[in-house]
């Protein structure tokens, strides 16, 4: 936005023009006090300021410090050669302090990549903006400091940058679940490759525990992965305020009750949604088959595209959405039906088990890597003293397995195994022919389609690498056909 200030003479008004919303229009009030209560004089007369370009609708308080020094500026307490390569952005209180705002990491990217230097914005905010490199940032608390720094009479303080170390966090440990060994090798396949996973049991069998795990054996965002993910939680406002830099890959739980609009994301203004929120993490949805069809129907291009374009009346925006989908299921709605060793019997008619499995379509099934069938732990294993791997054990091996896809795949767009291309499948996949032969028969066996097919060389590629394997041999696809298992409908 380009902020134009004019006066002229005539009886006192402030106007604000080029499609303000009422936050914008209710600048006035707030930069009238500001200017005031810091000491400095209101231009007489009828003061003009254009928002350009006109035809944009503008939203939110951001325009309240740039006015404010830009009337100030038309009041010759600011040299014009000052704005020069500047930026301006921050929210007025009346007795003229700057309040932060979110989304200025985006904004300081997109100055800088518009040919800016420097940017004039909140205190606050400063630790965030200064991930940007090659920026001056000034952080200000005031408009009075604002005016100082603007007319080289204050220095800039010094920004302390916010870690880039990860710390894990481990909500449950590996080593507190009790069996489920198959189940444990899948999720680990799935957080060092990046693959949808569908966790399909009876209630109780551990389904929720062992999503919960997954989070403590991720592997660790580079500094880009973090500075994405950062970017969409600033727009959002939900930076945390000691920590501007995002270093834990998000895990993003959400409710069976959930709207469409909240996953995908919209509003008014355009904002992430659940899947945007999760990007370069984890998105778990628990109780699949309640969540409404139509809801989950809108998953599908978000999965495909990695990116979610969402459209509304004042806005299209579009935001990065590349997470892995971790879903937990049960056979049936009373969730009995077909399980060893249950202490239940179904209650469920065939109606009601059709009814409940159609809820998941079979393009997004077609979109999910693998299929997990959980059974009931019997007690002699919930009361063995075995030890089982600890999370950290288990990421370690997920830590070398994604160092080799990042360095595999460094001149590429994709960052894991589930991103991969076609050309990319061609290029870093080659199979010998005894896996080429079993992919073609399991081709015809399972029904898969030309998706399902290339999941598979994915999901092989994985298990290669945490074999620390140059190739890819018969066995890994072997064991990647045992995760596609259909397990609806049966």
């Amino acid at each position: 936005m380009e902020i134009e200030v004019d006066k002229r003479a005539g009886r006192p008004i402030f106007a604000i023009v080029g499609l303000p919303d009422p936050a914008v229009q209710e600048a006035r009030e707030r930069v009238t006090s500001a200017i005031k209560n810091s000491d400095f004089a209101f231009p007489r007369g009828k003061v003009i300021v254009n928002l350009a370009p006109a035809d944009l609708k503008k939203a939110g308080p951001r325009y309240d410090l740039p006015m404010a020094l830009g009337i100030l500026g038309l009041m010759k307490y600011i040299p014009a050669k000052a704005f020069r390569e500047t930026i301006v952005i921050g929210e007025l209180a009346l007795n003229g302090q700057v309040r932060p705002i979110n989304g200025v990491l985006s904004s300081v990217e997109f100055a800088k990549k518009q040919g800016f230097k420097k940017v004039v914005l909140p205190k606050e905010n400063a630790a965030e903006a200064a991930l940007i490199p090659n920026m001056k940032i000034i952080p200000v608390g005031n408009l009075k400091e604002a005016v100082m720094h603007l007319n080289n009479a204050l220095s800039a303080l010094t920004i302390r940058l916010p870690k880039t170390k990860e710390e894990c966090i481990v909500e449950t440990n590996m080593a507190t679940i009790r069996g489920q060994s198959q189940a444990k090798r899948a999720l680990e396949i799935a957080a060092a490759g990046g693959h949808n996973i569908l966790l399909y049991g009876a209630p109780g069998a551990g389904k929720t525990l062992m999503a919960r795990a997954l989070r403590g054996i991720l592997p660790s965002m580079s500094l880009d992965e973090m500075l994405e993910v950062s970017k969409v939680y600033s727009v959002a406002g939900l930076l945390p305020k000691h920590q501007p830099l995002i270093t834990q890959r998000p895990f993003r739980t959400i409710h069976h009750t959930a709207s469409a609009m909240s996953i995908v994301g919209g509003g008014n203004m355009p904002g992430p949604g659940e899947i945007s929120l999760a990007h370069r993490g984890v998105l778990f949805m628990d109780e699949i088959a309640e969540f409404p069809r139509g809801v989950l129907e809108v998953l599908r291009q978000p999965m495909e595209d990695r990116i979610i374009t969402v459209s509304r009346v004042r806005g299209t925006c579009t935001y990065p959405c590349q997470f892995t989908l971790v879903a937990a299921m049960n056979p049936c709605p009373c969730g009995y039906r077909n399980i060893e060793n249950a202490k239940q019997t179904c209650t469920c008619s065939a109606i009601d088990v059709q009814r409940y499995e159609k809820k998941l379509s079979g393009p997004l099934l077609d979109r999910m890597d693998m299929f997990i069938s959980i059974s009931p732990v019997d007690y002699s294993k919930l009361t063995a003293r075995t030890e089982a791997e600890s999370s950290d054990t288990v990421r370690k091996r997920v830590e070398k397995a994604s160092h080799l896809q990042r360095k595999r795949l460094k001149k590429r767009s994709a960052q894991c195994n589930a991103e991969m291309k076609n050309d990319d499948i061609e290029k870093f996949c080659p199979l010998p022919k005894e896996a080429k032969q079993l992919l073609a028969t399991a081709m015809d066996q399972m029904n898969l389609s030309a998706r399902g097919y290339f999941k598979i060389i994915k999901l092989a590629r994985t298990i290669a690498d945490l074999d620390e394997a140059k190739e890819v041999t018969s066995a890994h696809v072997a064991e990647a056909l045992q995760y596609r298992t259909k397990i609806l409908g049966s």
